[in-house]
């Protein structure tokens, strides 16, 4: 049964409760700041770990944006050609990304550093995402029409799918199997793969594709559960029933052009979808309704909200990126009114305590700052007295989390002297072996860059040299694995040698000066 849009001209905000309540609530996100970027920002990702930092990839480059201040903290500038997709992994600790040369990368997010490269596609790659089941494993669509599904530790393609009959611009994992993955193409169709048969189990909409004039598929998105399907191909937007066989169960044109994003909000109640209009609509997805509408001043490309719906973002085609920000409001936090606030019992005095306690006698509690204090004048106050905190590296110390006190200290606003200060004591306590085991190419590259930049300062030259022993001895196994922490090696093994070079130099010199002074003495004898 083919189904016919349903257009809706008019939103009833009017007279429904609900519809109010879900209009003051998105009003809420106010004051958006405008960031002008170079090109046109084509995708925006939020990281699903907190402070959910996010990706906004424009041009040749992904930058990754503080949501507290809205500026950049990373800039990922290594493609040669238009980047697509930048991803947080779930971790919040790599980023992958794909560019029109058909190349994917996968970063450090802190050292920016090419971790793995996946050279496979022939033709740009718009799509690339980390499984948030198996942090091991990646998906890219790309204009080759191909659906690849890669091992990131072996960099290799575990499966690639290749049903689709033109540019595949859209994809995602699903939240509830690791081994299906949804796509949406430019050949009208959506499928549902599945990696461990290598084929597409469900096909949604091949009659739409049929039809001499093929709407492409612009954007997926698969709900939390798994078994409802959203696409957008123009500016409708249809609902799939993955339970009910793929069958279309919603097909709706709230738009006026082409719907370019999708997105749900935290607990997916929500869908937010953002068109060449200029439009963000809020839908409620048990009717399906538009709840809300923003208007934004150029036509949108990419959308996202935080995991915490406490930002908004929307990039434009005109390279402005967006970003509201909404206020939890006090009532939404209040507590109890019988409840006494944690904030009041640690503000170590008498006084701030005894406000806060109900009025003996009175039946009710007083509001704080209403209340006077109840002690007598000349009663004692006794002031708790503060303790000294721990550094992070000492309170890890003292918990015997040797790894983890190993990490701390590898930052950079860390002195060298506190570093080593930190590793001598782990040698002390018979630690650094343990310290320094189990770690990737993630967590050994900082301490290699470690060894590398102090090998030759004179005051750590011989805690470096044991520690750089223990490193050797512990991951030789491992060498040639990793180009990231073979050239690191390379780099260690080129410092030690000119180190040697240099000692030797001034072993000469030394010799010569000895004899010189030698020559001296006896000549004034």
């Amino acid at each position: 049964m083919d189904y016919q849009p349903v257009v809706v001209k008019k939103y009833p905000h009017v007279g429904s409760s609900k519809s109010n309540y879900d209009s003051r609530y998105w009003q809420q996100y106010k004051h958006p700041v405008f960031i002008k970027e170079y090109a046109p920002v084509t995708s925006i990702h939020f990281s699903p770990s907190k402070p959910h930092r996010y990706a906004v990839t424009a041009a040749t480059r992904v930058q990754i944006y503080a949501p507290r201040t809205q500026k950049v903290t990373k800039t990922i500038s290594r493609f040669k050609d238009v980047a697509r997709s930048g991803n947080i992994r779930s971790d919040g600790k790599l980023v992958i990304a794909g560019d029109d040369t058909g190349l994917v990368q996968i970063f450090d997010m802190n050292s920016r550093a090419i971790l793995r490269t996946l050279d496979s596609h022939k033709q740009p790659v718009h799509v690339t995402k980390f499984s948030a089941l198996d942090h091991t494993q990646v998906l890219s669509c790309s204009d080759d029409n191909t659906v690849k599904l890669w091992d990131v530790p072996s960099q290799s393609a575990i499966t690639t799918f290749a049903s689709h009959t033109d540019y595949v611009r859209s994809g995602q994992f699903s939240t509830s199997s690791p081994h299906l993955l949804l796509t949406g193409s430019y050949d009208g169709t959506v499928r549902l793969f599945d990696s461990r048969s290598g084929e597409a189990e469900m096909i949604f909409g091949r009659q739409h594709a049929a039809t001499s004039t093929t709407t492409p598929v612009e954007q997926v998105l698969m709900f939390p559960s798994g078994t409802v399907v959203l696409s957008s191909a123009g500016p409708i937007l249809r609902v799939w029933d993955l339970v009910a066989g793929g069958k279309c169960i919603r097909a709706m044109s709230n738009h006026q052009k082409t719907v370019t994003s999708l997105a749900f909000n935290g607990n997916a109640s929500r869908l937010l979808t953002g068109s060449l209009d200029h439009m963000v609509k809020v839908y409620d997805v048990g009717t399906y309704k538009v709840v809300h509408t923003m208007r934004y001043p150029a036509p949108i490309l990419s959308l996202a909200i935080s995991l915490d719906d406490s930002h908004i973002a929307a990039g434009m085609s005109d390279g402005t990126l967006s970003v509201r920000r909404r206020q939890a409001k006090p009532s939404e936090a209040a507590t109890s009114e019988f409840e006494i606030p944690l904030a009041a019992l640690k503000a170590g005095t008498f006084n701030s305590f005894l406000g806060m306690l109900p009025n003996i006698g009175q039946g009710h509690v007083k509001q704080k700052g209403k209340s006077k204090p109840m002690g007598d004048v000349d009663e004692f106050r006794i002031e708790a007295r503060r303790k000294k905190k721990l550094r992070e590296y000492d309170e890890l110390l003292k918990s015997f989390k040797y790894s983890a006190a190993l990490d701390s200290i590898l930052r950079k606003q860390v002195p060298p002297t506190t570093k080593f200060a930190v590793i001598q004591e782990l040698v002390h306590r018979d630690g650094l072996r343990s310290a320094l085991a189990g770690r990737d190419d993630v967590l050994l590259e900082p301490v290699l860059a470690l060894l590398v930049k102090y090998v030759h300062d004179p005051r750590f030259g011989e805690l470096v040299c044991d520690v750089g022993s223990l490193v050797i001895e512990m991951y030789t196994p491992v060498l040639g694995q990793s180009p990231l922490i073979d050239s690191w090696f390379i780099r260690l093994r080129k410092k030690i040698s000119l180190e040697i070079k240099f000692q030797q130099e001034l072993m000469k010199t030394k010799g010569a000066l000895d004899m010189l002074f030698t020559s001296v003495a006896l000549a004034g004898s």
